[in-house]
């Protein structure tokens, strides 16, 4: 296994044997361990001292299951932290073949504006990989639609990582993009802006061809089968991950109607947490509006190779045609019920444009609210939030406000009800009906982020117990045991966040620890994984304290203190002492 450096400034590599201390490590494990050792906590985001990192999770490049998840990770321009950002995508089992735990991005060039691509393929005279630099100024400012078919006619069966037009203006909002299994632009590690870091380094794309390549080593392979089939068997089994269970019938979006029964689903700028239009946005109507433009059922589809919960959609267009692939719950929420829009073609377009220019959906429908919020747009105006998002796209003044989120909107445009913590806008959950995630929220190394501590599953959906989400008795804990589980059981092994809705089938947890010691030849148990995820998240945390961040930085925004959230009527009120207890007992 290697480590491989990139030097963007001299445009030279390194492939170094992996250090001991990093040999048990992989995905957000490795990409947060390797920022806190190397990267200096007060350096720019944007300048020569940040370093850009991939890393495939410890199974991923295996048979294991819903695996094929690639980490990156920098230090943050949209939040100034740490941060780690994934994506499932053919690109990751391919960097993984090729025996490369992790591809470090350092320097930058010293002619600022010139963009290269990287070419990474399997020597097999060498029985090693090889890098070849390449000319990629042609591609810059292009829909990358347009530029991704041409990549493949050029390169032939490949797998792409690369930046949009946000990346080349350099946007706090800009994520880096995987293709999809059919060559889709789709697949998004997009939080946080880390394609500007990736732009910052004049790197527009990385190609893959791992034709050749060895594949990944598995130290045990009975052991590592025995887990893999215990994990597929629950995931099989759940009623929300089997087969045309409610994520491959629904996709994600079927949360929209769950969410606003709960009064928790964030609307025209968290002013409600019901919204009128989510029957006609919700994953329901996805199913039920493909069926009638195409005259027959359609369930959904894997995002990565090895996926058996196929939660992908597709939206079509009346005459049939493909609109966009994916519409997710959380892109169907912001660009949706968040601006007030309960049109699935103006939602679909506004996806498919985040796609083309580069941008996260989450950040991008909290933007354009925001700026609903000022008057730029009434809310329910889909054709106004396309003009919005095309200023994104062309890098007018205004484009360039947009384009660096929610928090930079908010200031210039003068708004109070800006719902950022740690410059990250929040996802599609309200604290104020749904306690414990306003938690996770709030303390979160890396901004407001579901993903670092779901829980949703034991709140809402009643998976890994059920606790009541307008109370915030006990969800400091429960926060904290979501954050150290996923820290490692998803983030670090390579692994899909919907396990999770498995996971109260006992073979799930002991199948991906499993498939863990078969890989790794080590003997963890269930109960060692809370303390491996603590290690990352405390690394995570001291990365953050030394860039200057402290408990006062671990709290939600003011106005949801004293605005009270329709339905429910409440406000945020969990304490600040709750909140510092979540890292104070890690």
């Amino acid at each position: 296994m290697w480590i491989l450096r990139i030097n963007m400034t001299d445009r030279s590599y390194q492939l170094k044997d992996v250090p001991k201390a990093y040999k048990l490590l992989g995905g957000r494990g490795l990409t947060s361990t390797i920022i806190h050792d190397e990267v200096p906590p007060l350096c720019h985001p944007l300048g020569p001292n940040n370093k850009l990192i991939f890393a495939p999770g410890i199974v991923t490049g295996t048979a294991a299951p819903t695996s094929a998840r690639i980490s990156v990770g920098a230090k943050s321009p949209l939040t100034n932290t740490i941060k780690e950002s994934n994506a499932g995508s053919g690109w990751s089992p391919a960097l993984a073949a090729m025996r490369i735990k992790a591809l470090v991005v350092e320097g930058q060039p010293e002619e600022k504006g010139k963009f290269w691509m990287m070419s990474l393929s399997w020597d097999q005279a060498e029985g090693k990989p090889k890098v070849e630099f390449l000319a990629a100024d042609e591609y810059v400012g292009q829909d990358l639609y347009e530029v991704y078919p041409k990549l493949f006619e050029r390169f032939g069966k490949v797998n792409i990582a690369g930046i949009g037009v946000a990346g080349d203006f350099l946007y706090s909002n800009s994520g880096l993009v995987f293709d999809d299994l059919t060559g889709r632009p789709s697949r998004y590690a997009g939080r946080g802006g880390l394609g500007a870091v990736m732009a910052s380094k004049g790197l527009k794309f990385i190609v893959l061809d791992p034709k050749g390549a060895p594949g990944v080593g598995i130290a045990d392979k009975a052991l590592f089968d025995e887990g893999g089939k215990k994990l597929a068997d629950a995931l099989r089994t759940a009623d929300i991950t089997k087969p045309k269970g409610a994520l491959n019938t629904y996709g994600t979006a079927v949360l929209i109607n769950i969410m606003n029964e709960a009064g928790g689903l964030p609307t025209k700028n968290f002013s409600s947490g019901r919204f009128e239009g989510a029957p006609n946005i919700a994953g329901e109507a996805i199913f039920e509006g493909n069926k009638e433009r195409l005259g027959k059922e359609l369930y959904n589809h894997a995002c990565s190779p090895g996926c058996i919960i196929q939660c992908s959609n597709t939206w079509h267009k009346p005459d049939g045609t493909e609109h966009v692939s994916c519409v997710e719950y959380e892109s169907d929420w912001a660009l949706g019920a968040n601006c007030g829009i309960d049109d699935l073609d103006n939602v679909a377009e506004l996806v498919r444009l985040c796609n083309a220019y580069g941008l996260d959906t989450i950040e991008a429908g909290t933007t354009i609210a925001v700026a609903m919020q000022a008057g730029l747009a009434e809310f329910g105006d889909g054709k106004r939030a396309i003009e919005l998002m095309h200023e994104m796209g062309k890098g007018t003044p205004l484009g360039r406000v947009l384009g660096n989120g929610t928090n930079t909107a908010g200031h210039v445009l003068g708004v109070v009800r800006s719902p950022v913590v740690k410059g990250q806008s929040m996802p599609a959950y309200e604290p104020r009906a749904v306690k414990g995630i306003g938690i996770t929220y709030a303390t979160s190394t890396m901004g407001a982020d579901h993903t670092a501590g779901y829980t949703i599953s034991p709140e809402i959906l009643g998976v890994s117990g059920k606790t009541d989400p307008l109370s915030p008795e006990g969800k400091a804990e429960v926060s904290r045991a979501f954050q150290a589980a996923t820290a490692f059981i998803t983030d670090t092994t390579g692994h899909c966040l919907f396990i999770a809705f498995a996971m109260d089938i006992p073979s799930c947890f002991e199948g991906v620890v499993d498939e863990v010691n078969g890989v790794l030849g080590t003997r963890y148990t269930v109960d060692d994984i809370a303390k491996l995820g603590a290690e990352i998240l405390r690394k995570e945390r001291a990365f953050n304290e030394a860039a200057g961040f402290s408990k006062v930085h671990d709290r939600l925004p003011e106005f949801m203190k004293y605005e009270k959230l329709p339905p429910h009527d409440n406000v945020y009120d969990v304490p600040d002492e709750t909140l510092d207890a979540v890292y104070g007992e890690l």
